[in-house]
């Protein structure tokens, strides 16, 4: 009989079995890997290994027990077969490919990533990388900027990344495939899931000159929680995070406030006064959080020298986007 311990024999399939049978972003299973390493993790959620001394007891038999209900050796079976045919690959923490940037997220470091195209995007310096993001339904202004920021970084041999949503998203990538340059995508769902359906054509030809990632195994639907967790991987694999369009209360800011927990450089694009589409971005700017972008120009004086955390997390008391420690709260 295949059990779920007998799938994890090694730390690469360890690691797929718990991303594919847990959901992302969990502080807890990131110290638990940290401290014992992914297969003995494994065999601690089955109830076959014992909880480590580094590891504390009260919260290590509560995270057991949480996770047992999970446990399904077809779900783990089924995300290394289906990576298989789909000829993605896995990567882990400690490959050649593996970007260090995610490193700083510290005990929320993703478990795996499964990733489709260009894997050498991932292992440029930081500050070569640009997250570009903001409001799905953007207005033209929205769009007519981060076309001209994306195309000119992408022209400047800066990889753009996004999350492949409509909007702001949208716009940055098509601009950098247009000039030629490269892009990156972070969704947050499987790969074989390209979201959202109309933007699928646009994935699936990242896929095919530039680079799609994700922490989700394939099959795996997108989420409000995971599209949360995705973005602490936009804002950290990426010198710097620029919002050029947002509501005030939009998900990007949630991406802005990761970023600027990491120490990582936040931009912003003021937009009218009167526009509620900006009214995210001006908070960002208003309240300190964001420099101020009009231009390329102002992104490359953002990542240059490199800003970022020496090695872990900070936390900046943003006041935006803390909901992304606790699913199922809006922002």
């Amino acid at each position: 009989m295949v059990t779920i311990t007998s799938l994890a024999k090694d730390e690469r399939t360890a690691r797929v079995a718990l991303a594919a049978i847990l959901e992302p972003d969990d502080s807890v299973t990131g110290r638990l890997v940290a401290a014992v390493g992914a297969v003995e993790t494994v065999r601690l959620a089955a109830g076959t290994g014992a909880l480590s001394k580094k590891v504390d007891a009260v919260e290590g038999e509560l995270w057991r027990r949480k996770t047992a209900p999970r446990l399904d050796a077809r779900t783990v079976t089924r995300a290394l077969s289906e990576t298989d045919r789909l000829g993605l690959r896995v990567i882990v923490p400690g490959d050649s490919d593996w970007p260090d940037g995610l490193n700083d997220l510290g005990d929320r470091v993703p478990t795996a990533l499964w990733v489709r195209g260009a894997g050498s995007f991932l292992t440029t310096p930081l500050h070569d990388r640009v997250t570009i993001t903001g409001a799905r339904a953007a207005t033209g202004y929205g769009e007519h900027v981060a076309v001209e920021l994306a195309s000119d970084l992408a022209s400047s041999e800066r990889i753009v990344v996004a999350g492949g949503a409509y909007g702001i998203d949208r716009a940055a990538h098509t601009a950098a495939l247009a000039a030629g340059g490269q892009t990156i995508a972070v969704l947050a769902g499987g790969l074989d899931r390209l979201y959202p359906a109309g933007n699928h054509e646009l994935l699936a030809g990242i896929g095919d000159v530039g680079l799609l990632v994700s922490e989700m195994a394939p099959s795996a639907a997108p989420t409000k929680w995971r599209f949360l967790a995705r973005n602490r991987i936009l804002a950290a694999i990426s010198g710097a995070t620029v919002i050029v369009e947002a509501g005030y209360r939009s998900g990007s800011l949630n991406v802005a406030a990761r970023a600027a927990q990491l120490g990582r450089p936040v931009g912003a694009v003021p937009g009218p006064v009167t526009s509620a589409a900006s009214s995210g971005t001006h908070r960002l700017l208003r309240e300190g959080i964001a420099s101020l972008i009009t231009d390329a120009g102002d992104v490359n004086v953002l990542t240059r020298p490199p800003a970022a955390a020496n090695g872990r997390a900070v936390e900046h008391d943003t006041g935006i986007g803390h909901s992304a420690r606790r699913p199922g709260r809006s922002l």
